[in-house]
């Protein structure tokens, strides 16, 4: 692989870790209402990844089964949720001293796994250069790798800035948020080297991931959060952050 590949590779992780760098902007001591807040975005920010950027490319991409090319999609999405059921609870026996803490670690699990498919996205664009196909040019995959950096910007910042707010230190909310972005080098790698495996799976692999993101939406983000007299603060903030991560995904896809 040349350097213009493996920088492409790379480049959605550096927006996550920017996201994640929010939180070092965050005071020490978050209200109620701010995190419940943050929490409402996080959902509307899920929600619209889990749609825009996981279930509808999936279904384009099982397009050859005609009728039946929503199969992937609802096979990954069920077993997506059943995956963060069993996860969840392990999360309860494996983080005992609090419940709080046990939602962020399922949290994180969720936006992780979400970024592997996407890497293999990008993955699956270098790799069709590499093979020589004429319909792609490396310009292409680099705006996609870009793109995916920017809508990744909220991505990392829901992860950091709860953390933060849950008594983690900064740094290690940075640390967390930036990490779960790892995971995208390393799926588009994978899928560059296993081109025709990857390319099959990866329906499967995209609804998984919106099925856990939507696991965690319904089950954990949206009932914690608190009224707050007449303020709305579930539904204006998911409003906000689902047109904010509808936007980035059709305006960069």
């Amino acid at each position: 692989m040349n350097s213009q590949i493996i920088s492409g590779v790379f480049i959605p992780l550096l927006g996550t870790a920017a996201g994640g760098a929010a939180v070092f902007f965050l005071k020490k001591n978050l209200s109620t209402f701010f995190t419940d807040i943050l929490s409402a975005l996080a959902a509307g920010i899920m929600t619209a990844a889990s749609v825009w950027s996981l279930i509808i490319p999936a279904v384009e991409r099982s397009e050859n089964m005609g009728h039946f090319a929503f199969l992937p999609a609802v096979t990954g999405f069920i077993l997506g949720n059943i995956f963060m059921l069993l996860l969840n609870d392990l999360s309860k026996i494996l983080v005992r001293n609090s419940a709080q803490m046990q939602k962020l670690t399922t949290t994180v699990f969720a936006v992780t796994i979400h970024n592997f498919p996407e890497g293999m996205a990008v993955g699956t664009i270098y790799g069709a250069y590499l093979a020589g196909k004429e319909d792609v040019v490396l310009a292409e995959a680099f705006l996609l790798s870009v793109g995916i950096a920017v809508q990744n910007i909220p991505e990392g910042a829901i992860i950091s800035m709860p953390l933060h707010a849950g008594g983690v230190s900064k740094f290690k909310a940075f640390l967390y948020g930036a990490l779960s972005g790892a995971v995208e080098p390393l799926g588009a790698i994978l899928t560059i080297f296993t081109l025709s495996t990857a390319s099959a799976l990866l329906p499967y692999l995209l609804s998984f991931a919106a099925g856990a993101m939507m696991f965690v939406v319904t089950e954990q983000l949206i009932p914690d959060i608190k009224d707050h007299g007449r303020v709305p603060v579930r539904a204006l903030p998911f409003a906000v952050g689902f047109a904010v991560m509808m936007s980035l995904d059709v305006a960069l896809s």
